[in-house]
Parts: C-alpha cells; structure tokens; sequence
C-alpha cells in the first residue's frame, strides 16, 4: 500500500489528521480540498467529504481515481448502539452495512452482493488489530452500521436487533461500497461521541473534538504498522 486516502466526514474530524501529515499540499476537486502529504513515512492523502452518503461518496472515488491511492481508511467519530461502547471508545470495522436500504437492493441489483455487508480488508484489520495490542485508548472491533439520520432513540431498539452493531454513522458503507466495486481495501476507525446514556446531539457536539483526536492517533498508528509491514 504505497499511497493511503485518509476520509473524514467533517472538517473537525479530519483536523487533528493534519497534524500527523508532513508537508503537505493541498489541491481542490468537486468542491472538495484533499491534503496530500506524509504520515509515518507513507504517502497519504486526507479530505473531508462532508456529511452523509453521497457525499462521502464523491470523495472516495475522487480518492482512487484521481490520486490513485491504494487503500482508504475512514477516520472520524459515530456514534455507539450497543449498550457496552462507552464515550471515547473506538470502533473498528470488521464489516459494515446500510440500516436504511432495502435487504434485496444491493444483492438484486449492482453490485449483486452475496450479502449486505461489506467486509473490512484482511490485511488492514490485522494491521489494526496489532496496533490495538499496545494503544493508548480501548478498542473495539465489530459491526457497523450507515444510514442518513443521527440516532438517538427512535430506530435504536429495531437496529440493534437486526444488525447487533457496535457503531453508527452516516458515511461508512457508503465509503466501503466505493472501495468495494473498485477492488480497493477499506477499513473504518471511528471513535464514539454519543452512546445509550450519554446521548443526543449535545453530546456529539460537546464530544466530536475529542473523539477525533483519538481516531487520528489510532489511524496513525496503525499507519504506523502498515509503514513496519512494508519495511519488513
């Protein structure tokens, strides 16, 4: 993997990734400023894309097809569904899926999955999961899911009981769905802001700062261990 893409949903998010990029430069495409640098001695590329799916989208395919990187990692915050994830946990994806699709729409129609989910690259989820041996902050792998509207309580209860996720957002399995129908590895590190007890906008707010901070450190270091892979 010689050139990573680093997406985040808001400008928030992606902030404290900038401090972890050397020299960078930044080019615009669709509206969008992409931040092309080097994080732990590996090409990479950040931008914010925006909220929701369309517009995470946009920006992953301009990831792949105009700065040709090899992988994309999804970095930000989300929000916790099952009762365990705590505030500041991070969450990384094993597979991740849309709660606001049809069942048979991606399985009928293009892409024609065999199932819903889209599934996190192997060799990325090992290079997370070596780096959660040693990180600082708790680190969680699991189910995450996607769709266009902040979670509180209405949807909470039917969504955790269809697809028992630790995580939700409103960008991941649109990012996976991109990665996935060009043959590009995916994986997603999100960190929660809002959870069962501590929920609502308010708290993603007063959270999101934080929260982001923490992603970018696991991002980088997981980074880290894929620069230690290719060395190796």
């Amino acid at each position: 993997m010689k050139k990573i893409g680093i997406l985040c949903a808001s400008d928030t998010e992606l902030a404290p990734f900038l401090n972890y990029i050397r020299n960078y430069k930044i080019t615009e495409k669709a509206m969008l400023k992409f931040y092309e640098g080097i994080m732990k001695q590996v090409d990479v590329v950040a931008v914010y894309s925006g909220v929701c799916k369309v517009n995470a989208a946009v920006a992953a395919q301009l990831l792949i097809d105009v700065y040709h990187v090899d992988c994309i990692i999804n970095g930000g915050t989300a929000g916790g569904m099952e009762e365990s994830v705590q505030l500041f946990d991070t969450v990384i994806s094993e597979r991740v899926i849309y709660h606001d699709v049809a069942d048979d729409i991606l399985t009928e129609f293009h892409p024609w999955l065999k199932n819903n989910y889209f599934a996190a690259d192997e060799n990325l989820s090992t290079m997370a999961k070596k780096y959660s041996r040693t990180a600082k902050y708790p680190v969680r792998f699991g189910t995450m899911v996607t769709g266009e509207q902040f979670i509180e309580d209405e949807k909470r209860e039917e969504i955790n009981r269809k697809y028992a996720p630790l995580s939700v957002d409103m960008e991941t399995a649109s990012v996976a769905h991109v990665c996935y129908v060009n043959k590009i590895p995916f994986l997603a590190v999100r960190t929660i802001t809002d959870t069962v007890t501590h929920k609502g906008i308010e708290n993603f707010d007063k959270n999101c700062e934080a929260a982001s901070g923490i992603s970018a450190e696991i991002v980088a270091g997981i980074v880290e261990q894929i620069n230690q892979s290719l060395s190796e």
